[in-house]
């Protein structure tokens, strides 16, 4: 059994007449009535009853025409899978995110891909650090990481999504808070909350390579892992902190986030694994860098991502 003969059969039970159905099927109507008695022979009863005038399903085609139907469909369903895993449209994609770009970069990913992308399963992991990140990119934990800094490995390719300035988190009460711009070497004497030291942390080295350059190490640090934590302390009273302007979308009635003086910021990447990417990890990838341009440039938004079909 053939599922060319199965389509023939669905089109002369609908139309009841050879020539209807050849026509509708651009086929030659001697080439209908063979394959329908092909079928026939191996179901072994007959689908239709026929004369010169009329063409009829039998006790068995009744039957057999919701089998027939099932079979189309399931056909139809596969191919339509198939087209949509080849093309990126269908499929599980994982990604981790740095914990500063958890806050509005995440949300807006998510968004996105669920509007234009609806049959592509994410997994999403935020408040990670790049550390973390590659180790997962490396064991095939994440297809996708969006990191800080710049990753040396042969196996993994980066892409830059946006540069961001410091700003300065300072408790609300802070001599400092109401200013519109600070000088880093004004908080030359204040505790810093920071991430933490592990290697390869990229905030903790580049916020101390800016304290460097304006001439002080902080008295003391308090290292946290999570970003928001990190801002949670600074309302608490334990020290200031840098952090990329990105976070100040977290908002907080008890901080205020203070632009510094000097240039000085630090890269978001999109890496990847140089090898093995899937469709679908393709799609997402255009995805966020579409969602980034977006971000950081609001006045002018880029087109809605057109995905390959």
């Amino acid at each position: 059994m053939e599922l060319r003969q199965i389509r023939y059969f669905l089109a002369l039970a609908e139309e009841c007449h050879f020539g209807r159905a050849a026509a509708r099927l651009h086929v030659a109507q001697p080439a209908l009535s063979q394959q329908i008695k092909q079928l026939e022979k191996e179901l072994g009863t007959a689908l239709f009853t026929r004369s010169t005038r009329h063409v009829a399903l039998t006790e068995a085609g009744r039957h057999f025409i919701e089998y027939a139907r099932s079979l189309t469909t399931q056909e139809e369903q596969a191919r339509r899978h198939m087209t949509e895993l080849a093309t990126g449209h269908m499929g599980r994609v994982s990604i981790g995110f740095i914990g500063t770009a958890t806050y509005d970069l995440l949300p807006q990913v998510a968004r996105t891909v669920r509007a234009h992308m609806p049959n592509v399963t994410m997994d999403l992991r935020g408040e990670l650090l790049t550390p973390d990140l590659v180790d997962g990119l490396l064991a095939g934990t994440y297809d996708l990481a969006v990191l800080r800094g710049t990753v040396e490995h042969e196996d993994i390719r980066t892409t830059l999504l946006r540069s961001e300035s410091l700003v300065a988190v300072l408790p609300s009460h802070h001599p400092l808070a109401g200013r519109s711009h600070v000088a880093l070497e004004e908080l030359a004497d204040e505790p810093f909350v920071i991430h933490p030291s592990r290697s390869r942390s990229s905030m903790y080295d580049q916020v101390l390579a800016a304290c460097r350059r304006a001439g002080f190490q902080p008295p003391s640090l308090m290292e946290v892992g999570e970003t928001a934590t990190l801002v949670v302390f600074v309302a608490a009273g334990h020290g200031v902190a840098l952090v990329p302007a990105s976070v100040q979308s977290l908002s907080l009635s008890s901080v205020a986030y203070v632009p510094i003086t000097e240039n000085e910021s630090v890269d978001l990447v999109l890496a990847r694994r140089a090898r093995g990417s899937t469709p679908a990890t393709e799609q997402v990838s255009s995805v966020i860098r579409r969602c980034a341009h977006d971000l950081e440039h609001p006045e002018s938004p880029a087109p809605t991502p057109t995905l390959e079909k």
